[in-house]
C-alpha cells in the first residue's frame, strides 16, 4: 500500500474520477464512441487537470500536452483528456477558444497527426435548443479538450465501417434514454437547469 492511499483525495483526483465515471457510464456505457472502450481498458488515456483560468495559460498547457502526446509511445498513451474545471464556464467562450486551440495545433505542425475534439457541460449544437437531448453527446462534467491521434482514428474507422452513422445513432440513443435516463447515469451535467 502506498503512502498516498492514506491521504485525502485531492480536488484534481475528484475531477479525474468524475471524468472517468462519465467515460465509463456515458461514452462507453451508451456506446457513444465505439472506439473509447479499447483505449480505456488498456489504460492508454491520459487525464490532465489544468487549473489555469486564462486562455493564454490554457494554450501553454495545451501545447505541452499536444507535444507530449505526439512524442509518446501510442501503446502507452493513445489519447489525452485535458480537463479545464476552472476555465471557460461559458460555452460560447469555450467554443471561441477552439479556434486558438486549432491554431496552436497547426503552429506545432501536428495537424494531420493529432486533432482536438471538444466537450463542455453546456455544449450546444448550432441548430439545437439548449435543452435538446442531442447536445448531451458532447456534454461532459467539465470543459475538456480531447487530444486524439489521427492514426488511431483511421484504424478505428477501418474497424467500424459505418463510422459516419455514429452521430445519428448517438442522437437516437439519447432520445430513447431521455432526460431522466441521462440524470440516472449520474455523470453530470444534469439536464434540468440549476
Amino acid at each position: 500500500m502506498s503512502e498516498l492511499s492514506n491521504q485525502q483525495p485531492s480536488a484534481d483526483d475528484a475531477v479525474v474520477k468524475s471524468m472517468q465515471r462519465w467515460l465509463e457510464r456515458a461514452v462507453i456505457g451508451l456506446n457513444l464512441c465505439p472506439f473509447a472502450k479499447a483505449v480505456h481498458v488498456k489504460n492508454q488515456v491520459r487525464y490532465v487537470v489544468c487549473r489555469a483560468t486564462e486562455p493564454a495559460d490554457v494554450l501553454d498547457v495545451l501545447r505541452e500536452e499536444l507535444l507530449g502526446l505526439a512524442q509518446a509511445d501510442p501503446q502507452l498513451r493513445d489519447t489525452t483528456l485535458l480537463i479545464l474545471p476552472d476555465a471557460f464556464v461559458d460555452f460560447v467562450d469555450f467554443n471561441d477558444f477552439l479556434y486558438s486551440a486549432d491554431k496552436a495545433l497547426r503552429k506545432l505542425k501536428l495537424d494531420g497527426e493529432l486533432q482536438i475534439a471538444s466537450f463542455h457541460p453546456e455544449f450546444q449544437f448550432a441548430d439545437a435548443e439548449p435543452d435538446d437531448i442531442g447536445n448531451f453527446t458532447n456534454r461532459a462534467p467539465y470543459p475538456t479538450l480531447h487530444l486524439l491521434r489521427e492514426a488511431s482514428i483511421d484504424k478505428a474507422v477501418e474497424a467500424f465501417p459505418a463510422a459516419e452513422q455514429i452521430y445519428e445513432k448517438n442522437i437516437a440513443t439519447l432520445q430513447r434514454l431521455g432526460p431522466e435516463g441521462w440524470s440516472a447515469l449520474q455523470v453530470g451535467p444534469d439536464i434540468a437547469p440549476l
